[in-house]
């Protein structure tokens, strides 16, 4: 092999193993209901019904998910 394609080869492996050494991952943290964006309406709003595909100016959430928390845990795979 020429010499060009060793340094490349090097220069490869040496970019690997400095990202390695320095990628860190930032620590997650839990979600709330308060993370969610979810426009509400007021009591007593009109509902429109659209059937198609239209662009509304209005639009409005009437129900979405059921969110809830659970903590997950991992057995480790062994029997």
């Amino acid at each position: 092999m020429p010499f060009i394609a060793w340094l490349a080869i090097g220069l490869l492996v040496a970019s690997y193993a400095v990202q390695a050494i320095f990628h860190k991952q930032p620590k997650q943290r839990i979600a709330t209901l308060d993370d969610f964006d979810v426009p509400q309406v007021e009591e007593g709003t009109p509902q429109a019904v659209v059937f198609g595909d239209v662009w509304l100016e209005g639009w409005q959430v009437l129900w979405y998910g059921n969110y809830r928390t659970t903590k997950i845990s991992a057995k480790g795979g062994k029997k």
